[in-house]
Protein backbone atom coordinates (compact mmCIF):
# COMPACT_ATOMS: atom_id res chain seq x y z
CA UNK A 1 0.00 0.00 0.00
CA UNK A 2 1.55 3.35 -0.80
CA UNK A 3 2.10 5.65 1.97
CA UNK A 4 1.47 9.73 1.54
CA UNK A 5 3.38 11.85 3.21
CA UNK A 6 2.15 14.46 5.19
CA UNK A 7 1.34 17.26 2.85
CA UNK A 8 -0.60 14.82 0.77
CA UNK A 9 -2.35 13.81 3.78
CA UNK A 10 -3.02 17.13 4.99
CA UNK A 11 -4.58 18.02 1.47
CA UNK A 12 -6.96 15.06 1.57
CA UNK A 13 -8.31 16.03 4.52
CA UNK A 14 -10.17 18.79 2.82
CA UNK A 15 -11.63 16.85 0.64
CA UNK A 16 -14.61 14.54 0.90
CA UNK A 17 -14.28 11.66 -0.71
CA UNK A 18 -17.77 10.28 -1.07
CA UNK A 19 -18.73 13.30 -2.77
CA UNK A 20 -19.47 14.54 -6.17
CA UNK A 21 -18.47 17.92 -6.59
CA UNK A 22 -20.03 20.72 -9.23
CA UNK A 23 -17.03 21.48 -11.24
CA UNK A 24 -16.07 24.81 -10.50
CA UNK A 25 -15.77 23.59 -6.67
CA UNK A 26 -13.64 20.84 -7.73
CA UNK A 27 -11.29 22.94 -9.37
CA UNK A 28 -11.19 25.73 -6.75
CA UNK A 29 -10.64 22.29 -4.29
CA UNK A 30 -7.90 22.02 -6.92
CA UNK A 31 -6.01 25.12 -5.42
CA UNK A 32 -6.59 24.54 -2.04
CA UNK A 33 -5.40 21.02 -1.95
CA UNK A 34 -2.33 21.92 -3.64
CA UNK A 35 0.89 21.91 -1.68
CA UNK A 36 4.09 22.09 -3.75
CA UNK A 37 6.39 24.32 -4.04
CA UNK A 38 5.99 24.56 -8.07
CA UNK A 39 2.93 25.63 -10.38
CA UNK A 40 1.49 22.67 -10.42
CA UNK A 41 -0.50 21.38 -13.81
CA UNK A 42 -4.14 20.58 -13.12
CA UNK A 43 -4.94 16.91 -14.59
CA UNK A 44 -8.14 15.38 -15.60
CA UNK A 45 -9.15 11.92 -15.73
CA UNK A 46 -11.83 10.18 -17.16
CA UNK A 47 -13.06 6.82 -16.99
CA UNK A 48 -15.13 5.66 -20.01
CA UNK A 49 -17.88 2.75 -21.02
CA UNK A 50 -15.62 1.60 -23.53
CA UNK A 51 -13.71 -1.98 -24.01
CA UNK A 52 -10.48 -0.66 -25.77
CA UNK A 53 -9.97 -4.34 -26.65
CA UNK A 54 -12.56 -3.60 -29.60
CA UNK A 55 -11.61 -1.45 -32.91
CA UNK A 56 -15.09 0.03 -32.74
CA UNK A 57 -14.62 1.45 -29.01
CA UNK A 58 -11.26 3.53 -29.55
CA UNK A 59 -11.64 7.12 -28.10
CA UNK A 60 -8.98 9.38 -29.78
CA UNK A 61 -8.73 12.82 -31.07
CA UNK A 62 -7.64 16.42 -30.47
CA UNK A 63 -8.77 19.56 -28.86
CA UNK A 64 -7.13 22.69 -28.53
CA UNK A 65 -7.82 24.28 -25.04
CA UNK A 66 -8.89 28.09 -25.29
CA UNK A 67 -6.66 29.30 -22.25
CA UNK A 68 -4.10 26.74 -23.37
CA UNK A 69 -1.52 24.79 -20.93
CA UNK A 70 0.35 27.27 -19.51
CA UNK A 71 3.74 26.06 -20.14
CA UNK A 72 6.63 26.07 -23.05
CA UNK A 73 5.78 23.05 -25.75
CA UNK A 74 9.25 22.02 -27.32
CA UNK A 75 8.07 20.84 -31.08
CA UNK A 76 10.08 18.38 -33.24
CA UNK A 77 9.44 18.08 -36.80
CA UNK A 78 10.43 15.12 -38.82
CA UNK A 79 11.15 16.96 -42.29
CA UNK A 80 14.05 18.12 -45.09
CA UNK A 81 14.57 20.28 -48.34
CA UNK A 82 12.19 23.31 -48.10
CA UNK A 83 9.66 21.38 -45.45
CA UNK A 84 12.65 21.75 -43.28
CA UNK A 85 12.67 25.20 -43.75
CA UNK A 86 8.89 25.65 -43.10
CA UNK A 87 9.69 24.09 -39.61
CA UNK A 88 12.42 26.28 -38.70
CA UNK A 89 10.58 29.68 -39.98
CA UNK A 90 7.19 28.79 -38.11
CA UNK A 91 9.30 28.59 -34.46
CA UNK A 92 9.86 24.64 -34.63
CA UNK A 93 12.06 23.94 -31.38
CA UNK A 94 13.91 21.18 -33.32
CA UNK A 95 13.90 19.74 -36.93
CA UNK A 96 14.97 16.35 -37.49
CA UNK A 97 16.60 16.16 -41.22
CA UNK A 98 19.07 13.58 -41.31
CA UNK A 99 20.14 10.25 -39.73
CA UNK A 100 22.09 11.65 -36.52
CA UNK A 101 18.38 12.55 -35.22
CA UNK A 102 16.95 9.36 -35.81
CA UNK A 103 20.61 8.09 -33.73
CA UNK A 104 19.41 10.12 -30.92
CA UNK A 105 16.39 9.23 -30.57
CA UNK A 106 17.04 5.71 -30.76
CA UNK A 107 20.14 6.46 -27.93
CA UNK A 108 17.21 7.73 -25.43
CA UNK A 109 17.28 11.22 -26.48
CA UNK A 110 13.59 12.48 -25.99
CA UNK A 111 13.65 15.87 -24.97
CA UNK A 112 10.27 16.95 -26.70
CA UNK A 113 6.75 17.35 -25.84
CA UNK A 114 5.48 17.13 -29.27
CA UNK A 115 6.57 15.83 -32.80
CA UNK A 116 5.46 16.27 -36.27
CA UNK A 117 6.21 14.71 -39.83
CA UNK A 118 5.63 15.23 -43.42
CA UNK A 119 4.29 12.35 -45.44
CA UNK A 120 7.94 12.04 -47.36
CA UNK A 121 9.60 11.34 -43.73
CA UNK A 122 7.33 8.68 -42.76
CA UNK A 123 9.61 5.89 -44.58
CA UNK A 124 12.46 6.64 -42.08
CA UNK A 125 10.18 7.93 -38.94
CA UNK A 126 9.17 4.61 -39.37
CA UNK A 127 12.04 3.31 -37.76
CA UNK A 128 11.44 5.03 -34.66
CA UNK A 129 7.81 3.82 -33.85
CA UNK A 130 9.24 1.42 -30.43
CA UNK A 131 10.66 4.68 -29.31
CA UNK A 132 7.95 7.34 -29.82
CA UNK A 133 4.83 4.87 -29.72
CA UNK A 134 4.94 4.11 -26.18
CA UNK A 135 5.20 8.34 -25.48
CA UNK A 136 2.28 8.80 -27.92
CA UNK A 137 4.57 11.14 -29.88
CA UNK A 138 4.40 8.96 -33.34
CA UNK A 139 3.35 10.91 -36.15
CA UNK A 140 0.16 9.64 -37.40
CA UNK A 141 -2.95 11.27 -39.63
CA UNK A 142 -5.22 10.38 -36.59
CA UNK A 143 -3.70 12.61 -34.39
CA UNK A 144 -3.15 15.07 -36.61
CA UNK A 145 0.44 15.19 -36.99
CA UNK A 146 1.44 13.78 -40.36
CA UNK A 147 0.87 17.14 -42.13
CA UNK A 148 1.89 18.43 -45.25
CA UNK A 149 4.47 21.02 -44.99
CA UNK A 150 2.59 24.01 -46.35
CA UNK A 151 0.29 23.32 -42.79
CA UNK A 152 3.46 23.05 -40.81
CA UNK A 153 2.95 26.65 -39.65
CA UNK A 154 -0.41 26.29 -38.21
CA UNK A 155 -0.02 23.30 -36.77
CA UNK A 156 3.08 24.20 -34.82
CA UNK A 157 1.23 27.34 -33.80
CA UNK A 158 -1.78 25.01 -32.38
CA UNK A 159 0.49 23.00 -30.53
CA UNK A 160 2.45 25.60 -28.54
CA UNK A 161 -0.61 27.58 -28.38
CA UNK A 162 -2.49 24.43 -26.00
CA UNK A 163 -3.69 21.47 -28.53
CA UNK A 164 -3.83 18.61 -26.46
CA UNK A 165 -3.58 14.89 -28.01
CA UNK A 166 -5.59 11.99 -25.86
CA UNK A 167 -6.94 8.94 -25.98
CA UNK A 168 -7.74 5.77 -24.06
CA UNK A 169 -5.36 3.36 -22.48
CA UNK A 170 -6.17 -0.08 -21.95
CA UNK A 171 -7.93 0.46 -19.02
CA UNK A 172 -10.87 2.42 -20.54
CA UNK A 173 -9.48 5.77 -18.97
CA UNK A 174 -8.48 9.48 -20.61
CA UNK A 175 -5.84 11.43 -18.60
CA UNK A 176 -5.29 15.00 -19.85
CA UNK A 177 -4.03 18.24 -18.46
CA UNK A 178 -5.72 21.16 -18.63
CA UNK A 179 -3.42 23.86 -17.07
CA UNK A 180 -2.05 24.77 -14.30
CA UNK A 181 -3.20 25.70 -10.67
CA UNK A 182 -2.04 29.58 -11.02
CA UNK A 183 -4.81 29.46 -13.68
CA UNK A 184 -7.77 31.83 -12.81
CA UNK A 185 -10.74 29.27 -12.11
CA UNK A 186 -12.55 30.43 -14.94
CA UNK A 187 -9.86 29.59 -17.57
CA UNK A 188 -9.34 26.29 -15.68
CA UNK A 189 -13.75 26.03 -16.21
CA UNK A 190 -13.34 26.99 -20.17
CA UNK A 191 -10.61 24.34 -20.59
CA UNK A 192 -12.52 21.79 -18.63
CA UNK A 193 -16.02 22.12 -20.51
CA UNK A 194 -13.74 21.58 -24.02
CA UNK A 195 -11.69 18.97 -22.69
CA UNK A 196 -15.43 17.22 -21.86
CA UNK A 197 -17.06 18.49 -24.91
CA UNK A 198 -14.68 17.29 -27.38
CA UNK A 199 -14.13 13.37 -25.31
CA UNK A 200 -18.53 13.33 -25.56
CA UNK A 201 -18.07 14.10 -29.05
CA UNK A 202 -15.58 11.64 -29.81
CA UNK A 203 -17.95 8.94 -28.38
CA UNK A 204 -16.97 6.01 -30.41
CA UNK A 205 -20.02 3.41 -32.79
CA UNK A 206 -19.53 1.01 -30.42
CA UNK A 207 -19.94 2.39 -26.87
CA UNK A 208 -23.43 1.50 -25.58
CA UNK A 209 -24.61 2.36 -22.61
CA UNK A 210 -23.22 4.90 -20.32
CA UNK A 211 -20.15 6.06 -21.74
CA UNK A 212 -18.90 9.16 -19.13
CA UNK A 213 -18.83 6.95 -15.97
CA UNK A 214 -16.55 8.67 -13.65
CA UNK A 215 -14.77 12.20 -13.68
CA UNK A 216 -11.70 13.23 -11.31
CA UNK A 217 -9.58 16.32 -11.00
CA UNK A 218 -6.43 16.80 -9.59
CA UNK A 219 -3.18 18.71 -9.37
CA UNK A 220 -0.07 16.77 -10.09
CA UNK A 221 0.97 16.28 -6.87
CA UNK A 222 -2.48 16.51 -5.18
CA UNK A 223 -5.33 14.04 -4.05
CA UNK A 224 -8.08 13.34 -6.62
CA UNK A 225 -11.68 15.34 -6.40
CA UNK A 226 -14.64 13.31 -7.90
CA UNK A 227 -16.52 15.67 -10.46
CA UNK A 228 -20.21 15.35 -10.72
CA UNK A 229 -20.67 13.60 -14.29
CA UNK A 230 -24.39 15.04 -14.92
CA UNK A 231 -23.00 18.64 -13.60
CA UNK A 232 -20.04 18.23 -16.09
CA UNK A 233 -21.85 17.15 -18.95
CA UNK A 234 -24.27 19.96 -19.08
CA UNK A 235 -21.65 22.35 -19.08
CA UNK A 236 -20.71 20.57 -22.13
CA UNK A 237 -24.71 21.12 -23.03
CA UNK A 238 -23.80 24.86 -23.01
CA UNK A 239 -20.42 24.96 -25.40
Amino acid sequence: MVKHGRKYREAMEKVDRTRFYPPREALELVDETSYANFDETVELHFRLGVDPRHADQQVRGTVRLPHGLGKEVTVLVFAAGEAARIAEEAGADYVADSDEWFERIEGGWMDFDAALAVPRMMSKVGRLGRYLGPRGLMPNPKAGTLVEADDLPEMIDAIKAGRVEFRVDKHANVHVPIGKVSFPVENLLDNFATMVDAVVKSRPPGAGGRYIKKIVVTSSMGPGIKVDPAEALAMEAVL
